[in-house]
């Protein structure tokens, strides 16, 4: 049975490597969900630190990428970023193992001001939907799920993985908080969220990697970075509001923060995409700054050359 019918068959070596990722996540997944998840959450803590020393290909990555948003640092500096980020990182996936213990405590979690969240109402009483868009900040599954428990009717736009377990694995992640999924390049996708805006619902969107989607060019810590234009797309097209929001860690638990990001008065189709791009990965770019060790900086965010 081929992995995705789409697809030509995976080698043999390809199948066996996606059985045994699949396998280890389940594994890994049922070990620590049993866990306390403060307990959970140290644990991620120092398996992140023992991924910053053994996944040198990742380490080397990140540090390429700090060295390029912070050329002021020193070596060590960066160095010290990296081993945050990773540990950051460790702590989120085994927090999330313990899904279950978090969604009964969410309010504990992750805290929701009130003048965030009115935010949202105000937002969605316009009746037009609420393109929600962040980047890999933080906690974003965390952000998500906070506010589809909160009975906010959401929907996300996400990639699939290269295995279709691991996709319906995060599938069912999800829907297990009411979030509904949409697998971007799916037949019908578009259609999908044009509905859910006009239904008048939360459309979540991550902008902050340099994907295959359709980009435009647009400043990133200095640099013109590749990045999704559908979220301004959407808010042109739909008249929906635009909402930026992230979910940091701060002093052991998280905080939901969302603001408004006023739309350009452009007609040009491209430069409406180009400025309201910008003003929402600027938005991502100060988030980043004020915690940078809750960035996944392994990802490869300029790796697409601008156009000369």
């Amino acid at each position: 049975m081929n992995d995705d019918p789409r697809e030509p068959p995976p080698r043999p070596a390809k199948r066996l490597k996606r059985w045994a990722r699949y396998a280890l996540v389940r594994v890994a997944l049922a070990v620590v969900s049993v866990l306390p998840a403060r307990f959970a959450s140290g644990l991620g803590d120092r398996f992140g630190a023992l991924a910053f020393h053994v996944a040198r290909g990742e380490r080397r990555k990140a540090l390429a990428s700090l060295e390029r948003a912070f050329p002021a640092l020193g070596q060590e500096a960066r160095a010290a970023l990296a081993l945050s980020m990773f540990r950051h990182l460790g702590r989120c996936a085994f927090e999330l193992a313990c899904v279950s213990q978090l969604d009964a405590r969410i309010d504990s979690w992750v805290e929701w001001p009130e003048a965030d969240r009115k935010v949202l109402e105000t937002a969605l009483a316009r009746g037009k939907g609420v393109v929600f868009v962040s980047g890999h900040v933080g906690n974003w599954e965390l952000l998500a799920r906070r506010i589809a428990l909160a009975g906010f009717p959401c929907q996300t736009i996400a990639k699939e993985t290269t295995d279709f377990r691991l996709t319906a694995l995060v599938e069912r992640f999800r829907a297990s908080a009411r979030l509904k999924s949409i697998w971007r390049g799916q037949g019908g996708a578009a259609k999908q969220m044009l509905r859910a805006l006009r239904s008048g619902e939360v459309l979540g969107l991550l902008i902050d990697q340099d994907t295959r989607a359709q980009s435009v060019f647009v400043p990133f810590f200095g640099h013109p970075a590749a990045t999704p234009r559908a979220a301004a797309d959407l808010a042109g097209r739909t008249g929906a509001a635009v909402l930026l929001g992230f979910c940091q860690r701060r002093e052991g638990r998280y905080r939901l923060s969302l603001r408004e990001v006023a739309l350009p008065v452009l007609d040009d189709r491209d430069a409406f995409a180009r400025e309201l791009t910008a003003r929402l990965t600027d938005g991502i770019e100060v988030a980043i700054r004020a915690a940078p060790e809750q960035w996944v900086w392994m990802h490869q965010r300029w790796k697409t050359p601008p156009p000369t």
